[in-house]
C-alpha cells in the first residue's frame, strides 16, 4: 500500500481545530471525507500535530493511506492535490503530495516546527485581517518593536518552558529547544516567527502575549530569562488569541 505525505494550507476560521471531534467541523474530518471521495475507499489520515480552533496553517503535513490492505491508491502522486482539492472546501487546499516509506510518521519524524503569529498594530481595523491576525487596536512604536525583538532573543536555546505552557497541561517533559525567534514589521503588520523542536500547549500564543507586555513596558526584555527560569505560568503574559497563529512549516 502507498503512504502519501500531503502538505496542506487552511484557513481555520470555520473549524474546531485539526483533530477529529465526532461530527464537529474539523480539518481532519474534511480530509477524511475528501480522501474517501477522491480514492474511493476509507483511509487513515494522520496529522503532524493538533491545532486549536481558529488557528491557521500555511504548511501543515499529514499522511494518507488505505485502511484496508487490499486497497491501493492508484491516482498518480502528482495528481493527488488536484483530485483532493475538488473534494475539499475552498478554505482547505492540498499544496503538495509525495510518497513516503511505510514506517514514516508525520508526527514522530518531525525535527522542527516553525510558527508565525500576525499582529495588526493599528488604531484602524483592517477588514482583510478579520480573524487572520490579532487586531491589537493601537500602534507599536519603533522603540517598542526593538524591545520586542530583544525579548524574542531570550527564547532561543534549550529551556524548560513551563511558564509558557497552558495551566493544567499534563505534559511532564517541558524542555524544548528554540532555534530562532524574531519579530519583524511590515507596515502596520507585525510578525513573530519562532522555530523549535517542539511546542507545548499554547506556547507560541503565551510567548506573543509576553512580547506584547514587553511592548507595553509591563515586562522588560531581559525579564523573559527570569520568567523562563521561574517555570511559573503566572509570571508570563496572557495567552494571545488564536486567530493570529499559523503553523508555517514542518521540517523532517
Amino acid at each position: 500500500m502507498k503512504k502519501i505525505l500531503l502538505t496542506i494550507a487552511y484557513n481555520g476560521c470555520g473549524y474546531c481545530g485539526y483533530q477529529l471531534q465526532g461530527e464537529l467541523p474539523t480539518i481532519a474530518l474534511m480530509l477524511n471525507k475528501a480522501s474517501r471521495q477522491a480514492f474511493g475507499f476509507e483511509c487513515n489520515v494522520t496529522g503532524c500535530s493538533r491545532t486549536d480552533s481558529g488557528v491557521h496553517a500555511l504548511g501543515y503535513c499529514l499522511t494518507v493511506e488505505p485502511k484496508n490492505q487490499w486497497n491501493e491508491i492508484t491516482i498518480p502522486v502528482d495528481k493527488i492535490p488536484i483530485a483532493m482539492n475538488v473534494k475539499l472546501p475552498r478554505d482547505i487546499s492540498v499544496l503538495e503530495a509525495k510518497e513516503v516509506d511505510k514506517d514514516f510518521h508525520p508526527r514522530y519524524n518531525v525535527k522542527m516546527k516553525e510558527y508565525v503569529y500576525k499582529i495588526h498594530a493599528s488604531r484602524i481595523r483592517n477588514p482583510f485581517y478579520e480573524k487572520l491576525a490579532l487586531e491589537y487596536g493601537k500602534e507599536i512604536s519603533e522603540e517598542s518593536l526593538e524591545k520586542m525583538t530583544q525579548g524574542a532573543q531570550n527564547f532561543v536555546g534549550t529551556h524548560q518552558f513551563d511558564a509558557f505552557m497552558a495551566a493544567g497541561s499534563k505534559i511532564e517533559d517541558t524542555t524544548r529547544t528554540v532555534y530562532y525567534s524574531r519579530v519583524e514589521k511590515n507596515g502596520d503588520l507585525i510578525e513573530f516567527t519562532v522555530c523549535a523542536d517542539g511546542f507545548l500547549y499554547n506556547m507560541v500564543r503565551i510567548m506573543v502575549g509576553t512580547l506584547l507586555s514587553v511592548a507595553e513596558g509591563k515586562i522588560m526584555p531581559d525579564q523573559i530569562k527570569d520568567i523562563i527560569a521561574s517555570r511559573k505560568r503566572e509570571n508570563a503574559g496572557v495567552t494571545a488569541s488564536p486567530e493570529g497563529l499559523y503553523l508555517k512549516k514542518i521540517f523532517y
